[in-house]
């Protein structure tokens, strides 16, 4: 099968990396330094639905796959469907779910999903109501995309006041405010034909940018499954209690959703609830699930793409985790240009190495991210798949590099709290 991966991060990498492990002849726009190795790159903007419809078609593509959340809120996967390439990713109308919080929000609620109380708030008089509604900790959230990074959870009033100010500041028309979810959080994807789904196995990852889930919020800063503490029906539950009547609400609003639902979870004691929606593939949480996924990954997305998904995928045994290297500065800034260097011998001691901001500058490699690099391992448990990758991780350096040392440490599940979106 020849796919087309749009992306140019570490979830575009780890796609395309299985899908050439399946047998498949993949190509990449605009890809990065990493996807170079197991696909063939064009220069491309993923955010220019003309262009990436021009090259499926040119490619005489099966399958395209968008990776980022961008691309599919601007409408890419309806130019590629309209020159009758199949495409792995939500319409532009079905992508709203992660575009606005705020119509995630309706929808959930019409279709009777379990998540956080909100109140959707245009001023800051009309926040502030609803933070004293909810009470400490407060959890306010910009509408629209943020990259992981539009969200303040605190217990100071003032900062979550701040925060509102600043998304309303910056555009946003609204803020969702609220209540706090207590309990781990766990990322759950579910691969939808738009009326039908699967889900693959549940992931965690870190948010937050330093050891113990302190510090600002981060894109992810590592993640590993499977999760040996949580419900051993979680997927299924999730699947008749949440996918499933998204599906059905979409389809009736004539946005059936086709792509990936990336459901983020707090595991309450009220039971899962919903955080957020995306309409992607996380990073880094996805990386360690597709380690383990035994099933053809293009086979499982073409059937998606085409509405005809067939039997579950099946996932091997063991664990797999992956740590984030990431550049100085991060998440407030980035440093660009330094030197990378031990990818080889990271690779030779067994680790992949996901290229997320890279670079080559007079043919070294160079960072040129906030997240640069995740290394993965794979091992007979989660306790065997962190040394491994972590004794990998220690052969990368790069001026600044920043990784947490807690990524899938004991106890499991409990290092940090949900709501951190």
């Amino acid at each position: 099968m020849k796919t087309l991966v749009i992306g140019t991060g570490g979830r575009e990498h780890a796609l395309a990396l299985k899908l050439t492990q399946d047998g498949h002849e993949v190509h990449a726009a605009p890809g990065n330094p990493g996807m170079a190795r197991v696909a063939t790159l064009h220069p491309v903007d993923p955010m220019s639905g003309a262009e990436v419809a021009e090259l499926a078609a040119a490619l005489a593509a099966d399958l395209v796959v968008v990776g980022p959340e961008a691309p599919l809120v601007a409408g890419v996967a309806d130019a590629v469907r309209a020159v009758g390439v199949p495409v792995f990713g939500p319409s532009r109308a079905a992508a709203r779910l992660e575009g606005s919080k705020a119509f995630s929000k309706e929808v959930m609620a019409a279709a009777g999903v379990p998540t956080a109380g909100s109140r959707t708030c245009a001023t800051p008089r009309e926040a502030a109501a609803a933070l004293d509604e909810f009470g400490a900790p407060y959890v306010v959230k910009d509408d629209a995309l943020a990259a992981g990074k539009g969200v303040v959870v605190t217990r100071d009033r003032d900062e979550a006041l701040a925060h509102v100010e600043l998304c309303l500041a910056q555009g946003s028309a609204r803020v969702v405010v609220e209540e706090f979810l207590d309990g781990p959080e766990v990322s759950l994807f579910a691969v939808c034909d738009g009326a039908r789904a699967h889900a693959l196995q549940p992931a965690q990852d870190f948010k937050r940018i330093f050891d113990g889930g302190h510090g600002p919020n981060t894109g992810g800063m590592g993640s590993y499954s499977p999760l040996p503490w949580a419900q051993s029906d979680l997927a299924a539950v999730v699947l008749d209690t949440v996918v499933q009547p998204t599906l059905d609400e979409m389809a009736r609003r004539g946005a059936p959703f086709v792509g990936c639902l990336y459901v983020g979870l707090a595991l309450t004691a009220r039971g899962p609830r919903v955080i957020e929606f995306n309409c992607r593939f996380g990073d880094p949480d996805i990386q360690p699930v597709l380690a383990l996924l035994d099933s053809d990954l293009g086979e499982l997305l073409h059937a998606a793409a085409t509405g005809a998904l067939g039997s579950a995928p099946v996932f091997r045994a063991g664990a797999a985790v992956t740590v984030v290297l990431a550049s100085a500065g991060y998440p407030e800034s980035s440093s660009k240009g330094d030197v990378v260097t031990g990818v080889e011998a990271a690779e030779a001691a067994g680790a992949d190495v996901i290229h997320a901001g890279t670079a080559l500058l007079d043919g070294e490699l160079v960072t040129a991210g906030g997240r640069v690099l995740a290394v993965r391992a794979t091992g007979s448990d989660v306790a065997d798949a962190r040394a491994r990758a972590y004794a990998a991780a220690d052969l990368i350096s790069f001026e600044g590099m920043q990784r947490r040392s807690d990524i899938a440490a004991e106890p499991l599940g409990v290092v940090e709290g949900a709501s951190v979106r």
